[in-house]
């Protein structure tokens, strides 16, 4: 019989790293390359045997779990680079979506990387390209940047590295901490487009879209369940006011010619170079 096209058969399993993206709330969201390599398995890394033990449960899977988190990770990393000496499968999973990702797991994918071993990806879900997908907002650039702090004051000089980036913004953010995130965008980055994505591919799923100023006055945003997802589009290209130019063309004409002030300015802000320049020897005049 042959092949289907559609539908291929799995492949042998082969020793190695998997790094395994897993549901992150729709338990049939894994992927049929997940399950194989899950079965193949000898042993699946998870930052909580709780939750990797529902996953597998779920799928009739019984493997061997080995807590790997922050804090245990040092500790077991010489017995798994061991296992893989050894010729083993191992899966390593995080609580949900796509280890690594916010997850541990750097440094044993950077000690298998040093000790030459096989490490493989195993696509998934991730709550990170659900919310871009879903926000209405640019995605041809992007930057994921994880938590926000905890504290204002940090939450802010935070935020501040992101004020002049040309590109949308992903963050994780907590329910409790929502409102204040928000209101911290709001007086940081200015009232630009934001969405809320909430509870992603679970039953209550939700995405909320709007101005930051709109979205800080959402009751339904003051403290939220579930996991929060908020993605910042990118700062708005404004038009330069008259006082703006001028102060940059009196800086200009210090060093420059009129002509030569009006070509850079051009440049800067996209405007006539024609225009630029009859402002710029009205400047010189009044001098």
């Amino acid at each position: 019989m042959p092949e289907s096209l559609f539908a291929p058969p799995p492949r042998p399993v082969e020793p190695g790293l998997y790094c395994v993206a897993t549901p992150i709330g729709n338990l049939r969201d894994i992927t049929l390359r997940a399950l194989d390599v899950l079965r193949a398995a000898d042993v699946v890394l998870a930052e909580d045997t709780r939750m990797a033990g529902k996953l597998l449960g779920a799928y009739d899977i019984k493997k061997p779990l080995l807590r790997y988190d922050d804090h245990a990770g040092p500790q077991v990393l010489p017995q798994i680079l061991d296992r893989l000496r050894e010729g083993q499968v191992v899966a390593q999973i995080s609580d949900a979506g796509t280890p690594l990702v916010s997850d541990p797991g750097f440094r044993l994918v950077q000690a298998a990387h040093d000790a030459g071993l096989n490490i493989h990806p195993i696509p998934g879900a991730s709550s990170v390209l659900a919310a871009l997908c879903i926000a209405g907002l640019p995605t041809d650039r992007f930057m994921f940047a994880g938590f926000t702090p905890n504290k204002t004051t940090a939450r802010q000089r935070f935020l501040a590295e992101f004020k002049s980036l040309a590109t949308t913004v992903v963050l994780f953010e907590t329910g409790p901490r929502l409102h204040d995130s928000l209101s911290d965008m709001l007086a940081v980055l200015g009232d630009r487009e934001a969405a809320v994505c909430r509870e992603l591919t679970k039953l209550y799923e939700t995405c909320v879209r709007g101005r930051l100023s709109a979205l800080v006055a959402d009751p339904a945003l003051l403290a939220p369940k579930g996991e929060i997802v908020v993605v910042l589009g990118p700062p708005e290209d404004v038009a330069p006011s008259q006082d703006n130019i001028d102060e940059a063309l009196k800086s200009a004409l210090e060093t420059l010619s009129p002509s030569e002030a009006a070509q850079k300015l051009a440049q800067i802000y996209g405007l006539p170079r024609k225009d630029i320049y009859n402002r710029a020897l009205k400047l010189k005049d009044h001098e």
